[in-house]
């Protein structure tokens, strides 16, 4: 059995057993009552048993991951002594910086047709009317083969369906100009968020997430997420769609000895705020199950009732810092956070969490069996890495020794919807019209449109050489570079909320 020091007290302490920790967990506290130190100490010591993790650094102090603490002074000598970590030295961790926006660590990606229409739905605050355009939108590139890659892929399918909407509509079901027009206004505010530096390739590869080192420590990834979090929509969709990207690829292993990776969802009430109902019910469903592939997710908040009770049910290690009871809710959330806890008869829960100091919290995890000890009072352990920020020169060097850089750094842009159909445009311009040269008519007596010329055609399944013939010389590709087939995988949050109509 491997333990996890979360912190002591005179007379126990209080560990994680890594046998449950795919059994998720809970570090909650008011401001600056220790959660990130907490965090810390957790990723840290996961690593050290060779697990890799993934955390999102909202105000970029945990980044002092990747250094080594200062000296220990008097003060910190004393914590120390009364945790008993005798053998305690200054110690760096394994650490790869990732930055949606590409600046304060290497880029990641995902494709549009990763994300799916359901959670670029949500990133873009569509309603169910302009979401099941939006799906429909995606079932014809699918259907023609068009790779959806990148935002210009999108924005080209939009305006390809906006010129075809009538013949689209008879084959796939009505979709409105309308609704078109509002995709297109919300896609427009998208990319002056910057998340057009987020769809494209290379797309992220999880198994750059699972890495370990030469000395076989297992690497922790820090999202830089200060001006993500700006993007509450942004920064929750990208933490769910990678969820789901880990729950479809991974086999499933039951439990393990140690997860095979743990992932931090750090200001976790941005998932929930304004989430509705499916959705909740959605995540509930993959956090439940992702744990059957070895995967622990660590919700951290301020307060435990941030997160919806059926998902905090199923969080079996918990570490709860002081919270204040200045306010009805704030009175509220304590007695819910106590109630949550497996009672001490040692302790009065709801007093001792209003009481806690600075680097004090009340922990309970799962032991033998998968029962949650007692409740119990600690001073929490200390990261041999620094509590705090880091330079710009100290990130620039981790940057620099990182095993992805060429690998992410630069962007590729292959040929996919955008491209298809400007050439398509490009010689339907180039071309004579059809009336001129007495060309082929339509049910009506009236010159076949591009989109009945060509698309219909291959609808109808009476001409489908064209798709084929960009079909077969793009299979390969798509199937290494964007696991991407004739029906494209949306991934499993994609494809759980396909069902919801």
């Amino acid at each position: 059995m491997t333990d996890i020091l979360i912190g002591r007290n005179d007379h126990t302490e209080v560990s994680l057993d890594t046998r449950y920790g795919n059994r998720h967990g809970m570090i909650a506290g008011a401001t600056g009552t220790g959660k990130s130190v907490s965090l810390m100490a957790l990723a840290e010591g996961f690593s050290k048993l060779g697990v890799p993790c993934f955390l999102a650094d909202a105000k970029g102090d945990l980044a002092g991951l990747a250094m080594p603490a200062a000296e220990p002074g008097d003060k910190l000598k004393a914590r120390l002594s009364k945790l008993q970590l005798q053998d305690w030295k200054p110690q760096a961790n394994p650490v790869i910086f990732w930055d949606i926006y590409g600046k304060l660590g290497h880029p990641v990606r995902a494709t549009i047709s990763e994300m799916g229409p359901t959670l670029l739905g949500r990133i873009l605050e569509l309603n169910d009317t302009q979401e099941g355009v939006l799906e429909v939108i995606f079932k014809v590139a699918d259907d023609q083969g068009w790779l959806l890659l990148d935002l210009p892929d999108l924005r080209a399918m939009l305006g390809f369906a906006s010129e075809n909407a009538k013949d689209i509509s008879s084959h796939y079901g009505l979709i409105s100009t309308q609704s078109i027009a509002a995709i297109q206004r919300a896609l427009l505010k998208l990319e002056q968020d910057g998340a057009d530096q987020f769809f494209g390739e290379p797309a992220l590869e999880l198994s750059d997430l699972m890495r370990q080192d030469m000395s076989g420590r297992g690497v922790i990834n820090v999202l830089a997420a200060d001006q993500l979090i700006l993007k509450p929509r942004l920064y929750s969709t990208f933490l769910l769609w990678l969820l789901s990207e880990l729950f479809e690829q991974l086999p499933e292993v039951g439990d393990l000895e140690q997860p095979k990776l743990v992932f931090f969802f750090d200001e976790a009430h941005l998932l929930f705020d304004d989430a509705p109902a499916s959705l909740l019910q959605r995540v509930e469903q993959v956090v439940r199950l992702i744990r059957s592939k070895g995967v622990g997710v660590y919700f951290c908040s301020q307060n435990p009732d941030d997160v919806p009770g059926n998902i905090l049910g199923q969080l079996g290690n918990r570490v709860q810092h002081a919270l204040r009871a200045f306010t009805p809710r704030d009175q509220k959330a304590v007695r819910a956070a106590a109630e949550t806890f497996v009672a001490n008869p040692k302790i009065s829960v709801t007093e001792a969490i209003t009481q806690l100091a600075v680097g004090e919290a009340l922990a309970s995890t799962l032991r033998d069996g998968g029962v949650p000890s007692p409740v119990e009072r600690v001073l929490v352990t200390t990261p041999t890495a620094r509590i705090g920020a880091i330079t710009g020169a100290e990130r620039s060097t981790v940057r620099q020794r990182s095993p992805v850089g060429g690998k992410y750094d630069t962007a590729i842009n292959r040929e996919s919807a955008a491209e298809i159909l400007a050439q398509r445009a490009s010689d339907k311009a180039a071309a004579p019209s059809a009336v001129a040269k007495g060309g082929t008519t339509g049910d009506a007596g009236t010159p076949t449109s591009d989109w009945t010329g060509a698309v219909r055609d291959a609808l109808l399944g009476t001409n489908r050489r064209q798709g084929m013939i960009e079909a077969m010389a793009k299979s390969a590709s798509r199937a290494v570079g964007s696991r991407l087939g004739q029906q494209i995988v949306r991934g499993v949050l994609g494809g759980i909320f396909g069902g919801k109509r």
